[in-house]
């Protein structure tokens, strides 16, 4: 079926004659937020700037629309109304200060996680002052929005990214590339497993990682969520949606060097029961907080205690 014309033509035309381009980027607006679509506006002209093949919509392009521009524009509106993602119309997403490549298949990358990264910043600069390069380790990257903005805002850094998806970390490797920078290694591997990274055994200076965590029971409202991102990426197993997010504790426990910072996201109702994980190997158990002053992410410190293994359930 043919979708409808989303952007009808406006019926003042432009002061040259020709019909406003703010005029269709509107309508696209409103009919995008009639389809519940978060940031309408926002994402309509994120779309024409797109089309556009421009950074963003700037109101001095409003008075002319280009041959060929509505019936592009159209086919885009329509597949956001759709509630694809806009990230995957367009093909990238920012994150921090470096534009990554989006692609289905992997995680799209969350303002919110930004947070999780600036602490992973902080500890490896601060490292990296006092004389000596850290070593960084994100588990579960995703398509690796934390490890590449390590790597580029602190370039005394070595950074080793791992997931379990190989088209992770190949999308991690192709965005490290675009930022222009090289983490030492990229892996594909279980971020749970007792031998990942075994090599870099109490070495690590900060581990970061937003792992799967949300509960089997708790299927994402948004759309853009629950259709378009992996289940691999979402759902962090057992009845509480934390089996990774638990094995992604014991794994930190394992790679930090005594004083190494753990950073990793979770829910806002799961600060309490990430506190629980650290308890034993790590000290200085804190929540952090993100972009809009939620609950988001343990921080814990590694202490001089032996790690203690979960026992066979």
């Amino acid at each position: 079926m043919t979708a409808p014309d989303p952007v009808p033509s406006p019926s003042v035309p432009g002061a040259d004659g020709a019909p406003s381009l703010r005029r269709v980027v509107a309508a696209a607006g409103d009919l995008l937020a009639d389809a519940g679509v978060p940031s309408a506006h926002h994402d309509a002209a994120a779309l024409a700037a797109f089309v556009l093949g421009v950074p963003r919509f700037e109101p001095a392009l409003a008075g002319l629309e280009p041959a060929g521009f509505r019936a592009r524009y159209a086919e885009v509106v329509e597949r956001r109304r759709r509630r694809e993602p806009l990230q995957h119309i367009v093909g990238e997403a920012g994150f921090r200060h470096v534009v990554l490549a989006v692609e289905p298949g992997v995680f799209v990358p969350r303002p919110e996680t930004e947070s999780v990264a600036q602490r992973a910043v902080d500890e490896a600069a601060a490292v990296a002052a006092s004389g000596r390069p850290p070593l960084v380790v994100d588990l579960c990257c995703g398509a690796g929005g934390i490890a590449v903005s390590v790597a580029f805002e602190v370039p005394a850094a070595r950074v080793v990214a791992v997931d379990l998806s190989a088209q992770a970390v190949a999308l991690t490797g192709r965005n490290a590339d675009r930022a222009g920078v090289r983490p030492e290694r990229l892996v594909v591997a279980d971020a749970t497993a007792d031998d990942v990274l075994a090599d870099l055994e109490g070495a690590v200076d900060v581990v970061v990682a937003n792992p799967p965590y949300i509960p089997p029971d708790a299927v994402p409202l948004d759309a853009e969520v629950r259709d378009h991102d992996p289940d691999l990426a979402l759902y962090g197993g057992g009845a509480d949606g934390l089996l990774v997010p638990r094995g992604v504790v014991r794994t930190a426990a394992r790679l930090l060097r005594t004083g190494g910072l753990l950073v990793m996201e979770h829910a806002e109702v799961q600060a309490s029961a990430a506190r629980a994980m650290a308890d034993g190997a790590f000290e200085d158990i804190t929540t952090g907080t993100d972009l809009t002053g939620r609950d988001r992410m343990l921080l814990a410190r590694r202490s001089g205690r032996a790690v203690v293994r979960d026992s066979p359930s």
